[in-house]
């Protein structure tokens, strides 16, 4: 646990004012899931995954999404070698530990759905060879929500893959006054001869954490709780007529499960050994929010997922 506060602690000196993203990056790693960031600009999206594989063993890529990416390019390919007329697979950057998809939407279909097979099954598939990821293995994809043209949404089956989305806002007062400081200090040459980043967690450590967390406990009610969640996005009209009126499908298994270990996660990071309501709500919008797909009138009125997953809580008795 002391590693684990080490890391959150030195990604707040170095990603000022994004305490929620801080949180949600780390819940991502121990819950062995992927995580959407949705932001403008210039909101440390790239510095965050940076500083985390500087402190974790791993190796880091960072991959442009442009509309001219083809999939061999997140994958890989085979490259002939015309000394003895064979083939040689030349990994693509999917074969890292930590993968950020910068600006993912702006990529065709194709390409986001190279990345399918390896979110899901941590294993890519090129001709008739299946070739195992490295672990651990995360994707941090961002988007912008202020400029969508030439983009390409993302599909639900993409979506469903990421365990969290989570909405970057700007810093507050306080928070963008120290990263000026702090980007004078890095700006300084004599602050460059510093000495590298300590590793604070290896990989086999970070594998033993991640079966303590599957190990937290969660008292049934609270399990009854978390699957009436899921439930209420499937069967909205047992709950109100509004939610009804909002709701066209809910989240998949995909997202219980994904709830079930974000919240044990965000237990262990707090340093408890057990599950609360708490937690179950704390992290459902950024669960649900990539997840539920709201009717046409709905959207129509102005009723977004966060309207609805707000609705939901209310909603459903916690215990």
């Amino acid at each position: 646990m002391n590693n684990i506060k080490k890391i959150q602690s030195y990604l707040e000196t170095q990603i000022l004012g994004q305490e929620s993203l801080v949180e949600r990056l780390l819940i991502a790693l121990l819950s062995d899931g992927h995580i959407l960031v949705e932001g403008a600009p210039g909101l440390a999206k790239t510095r965050a995954v940076r500083a985390l594989s500087q402190v974790i063993e791993g190796a880091f890529h960072r991959i442009q999404f442009t509309a001219d990416l083809l999939p061999a390019d997140i994958t890989g390919t085979d490259i002939f070698r015309p000394q003895d007329a064979s083939f040689v697979f030349q990994q693509g950057p999917v074969f890292n530990n930590f993968l950020l998809a910068d600006e993912i939407n702006r990529a065709p279909a194709k390409v986001q759905a190279a990345l399918l097979e390896a979110m899901g099954e941590r294993q890519i598939t090129v001709g008739n060879k299946t070739m195992e990821l490295p672990s651990p293995f995360l994707v941090m994809a961002t988007q912008n929500p202020i400029e969508q043209e030439g983009t390409y949404p993302l599909p639900e089956a993409q979506l469903d893959r990421f365990l969290i989305h989570v909405i970057v806002d700007f810093p507050h007062y306080s928070a963008e006054k120290k990263i000026l400081t702090l980007s004078r200090l890095e700006a300084n040459s004599s602050q460059k001869t510093a000495h590298p980043v300590e590793t604070l967690l290896t990989q086999f450590e970070l594998k033993q954490i991640r079966d303590e967390v599957l190990n937290i406990y969660m008292a049934e009610d609270v399990e009854d709780y978390l699957v009436a969640l899921i439930q209420a996005t499937r069967t909205p009209e047992k709950y109100s007529k509004q939610l009804d009126e909002w709701i066209e499908f809910g989240a998949s298994p995909r997202a219980t499960i994904g709830l079930d270990r974000a919240a044990r996660a965000r237990a262990y990071l707090q340093g408890r050994d057990y599950v609360t309501p708490e937690d179950l709500q704390n992290l459902l919008p950024d669960i649900l929010r990539h997840r539920l797909i709201l009717k046409y009138q709905a959207e129509a009125t102005g009723v977004t997922t966060g309207d609805a997953i707000t609705e939901i809580i209310k909603l459903v008795p916690a215990p």
